[in-house]
């Protein structure tokens, strides 16, 4: 099963539609959805390996678009929206903990939740919880996100064909990895939170 829907999203991320997918794909992830960008980047970038760096370039955008959204779901909505997206992952009661780490750490915090397992979506709307900087909170999320993405590119890019036969080979270890990956993040938000 899991290498049909391998197989089926390399179709997808061969349409030339795709960019499009990838832009809105990111800009979900980073204000509401659950799953990471790299669910249709990679398969978009090993369908079209000279295309990395610009599919990089939408997913940054995406995710800063998507950033700002969060933010200001956090920042006007936080009583009507941004609390019921905060209850849905479980952290409404702990963000004043998280509200003091802002203060003090508050661009580390974006940086972080940018270039790690942190969901972004989290980061995002609590930035706009606490009023963070909002300039801050965009250089922080430009920085970590295009890292993160670009990094994947550069990596696609050196190693080519042998990374993509090796997730082609290990498709469930890779994806098991994904899901700790995923799980780990909220794990460092429950931690950070409480």
């Amino acid at each position: 099963m899991l290498h049909r829907l391998y197989a089926w999203t390399m179709r997808l991320a061969e349409h030339r539609h795709a960019p499009y997918w990838l832009f809105v794909v990111a800009v979900a992830e980073a204000s509401v959805f659950p799953i990471p960008v790299e669910g249709i980047l990679l398969p978009m970038m090993f369908a079209q390996p000279r295309k990395g760096w610009w599919y990089s370039t939408i997913a940054t955008a995406g995710t800063i678009v998507g950033g700002a959204i969060g933010f200001g779901i956090g920042y006007l909505l936080y009583d009507s929206v941004g609390k019921a997206i905060l209850e849905f992952y479980g952290h409404t009661d702990a963000y004043k903990n998280f509200a003091e780490l802002y203060r003090e750490w508050g661009g580390w915090i974006v940086f972080a939740g940018g270039f790690t397992p942190i969901p972004y979506k989290v980061v995002s709307i609590a930035s706009g919880v606490v009023h963070m900087d909002f300039f801050v909170f965009i250089v922080a999320s430009l920085i970590s996100r295009g890292l993160r993405f670009y990094i994947q590119a550069a990596i696609l890019w050196w190693f080519g064909e042998a990374a993509r036969n090796f997730v082609e080979k290990n498709l469930v270890y890779v994806t098991l990895a994904a899901f700790v990956l995923l799980i780990a993040g909220f794990a460092i938000i429950e931690w950070l939170w409480h």
